[in-house]
């Protein structure tokens, strides 16, 4: 499997661009409208009439129809809340016949297994697809802070650049797995809202010892900021399956755990999720693995 990150080029195409967007919701409306500014003939719909009006006051083409708006453009990019609104929208017969030989990059939120289902039914059915995974949010589109991961065949990927590139940013190709794209989505997505619970839980243990979210917040991005130098550390001693506690074995994260859990529960608040985390470091240390740092818990997650 081979990786390709590259950033987006300031190139113009030659001849002109047209792409279509299907789905007008905030990531979709941002998408179309970054298309666009970059001079690209632009066909929009949405299942629910009324959200294209400033886009075609910018110069969008409203089709009335899905099957009209994926024959306008050789690209068509579906952005909708899940796999379900992709199949309700793709898979009715008169749009599968309208993107025969064309191309679908889909870049929605799902699961690997959605992902290659649905890469599936576009090969039974000749149509070109590429899945997709935007990283951040509607802001950074058409800034070089976007991140858009992609997986799917090679050449076709290459082939639609071009017009990708439009929505700025940095591009990479994740291999010709369908679902790959999909699977790094779903683990960064993993990251992010776990610790977004962490801190949520932070915030309640703080506000029940009188400190204010804004006297908190400084300090816990200072904690935040420990965490991606952490992830780089480590990255190769999980591959190992080495799992170092130098200077932070499981057993102090473990106290560390129990004394955070006794202190919200004489509050009164929940300690669901970190009694989860405690009770996955103490079956480590029952293991014998109490020397190891705290991503061994890694193995037991995997073990279900």
């Amino acid at each position: 499997m081979s990786t390709t990150t590259t950033p987006a080029t300031s190139a113009t195409p030659a001849a002109p661009r047209s792409v279509t967007v299907l789905g007008l919701g905030p990531m979709g409306r941002t998408l179309a409208e970054t298309f666009l500014a970059a001079g690209l003939h632009t066909t929009v719909w949405n299942r629910t009439p009324g959200r294209d009006a400033a886009l075609v006051e910018r110069g969008a083409l409203s089709a009335p129809t899905a099957p009209e708006a994926v024959a306008a453009s050789e690209l068509t990019v579906v952005c909708v809340v899940n796999y379900a609104a992709v199949t309700a929208i793709l898979h009715r017969p008169e749009v599968a016949d309208a993107l025969k030989g064309r191309t679908v990059v889909v870049l929605t939120a799902g699961t690997p297994d959605e992902a290659r289902a649905t890469g599936e039914w576009a090969a039974d059915h000749g149509i070109r697809y590429l899945d997709g995974a935007i990283m951040t949010p509607t802001t950074t589109i058409g800034t070089p802070d976007a991140v858009f991961l992609h997986s799917g065949p090679l050449a076709l990927y290459e082939e639609h650049r071009p017009v990708l590139d439009a929505l700025g940013g940095t591009h990479t190709h994740l291999g010709e797995d369908i679902g790959r794209a999909a699977a790094h989505d779903i683990a960064l997505l993993d990251i992010f809202w776990t610790a977004m619970a962490g801190y949520a839980h932070a915030v309640a243990l703080a506000r029940a010892e009188g400190i204010t979210a804004g006297e908190l917040a400084p300090f816990a991005q200072g904690i935040g900021a420990i965490l991606p130098p952490l992830f780089a550390e480590t990255a190769q001693e999980v591959d190992r399956g080495t799992y170092s506690g130098e200077g932070n074995p499981l057993t102090s994260a473990a106290s560390a755990m129990a004394h955070i859990v006794r202190a919200s529960e004489a509050h009164g608040i929940d300690t669901g999720v970190l009694r989860s985390a405690e009770g996955l470091a103490r079956r480590a240390i029952g293991l014998g693995h109490g020397g190891d740092g705290f991503l061994r818990i890694a193995e037991l997650l995997g073990r279900g």
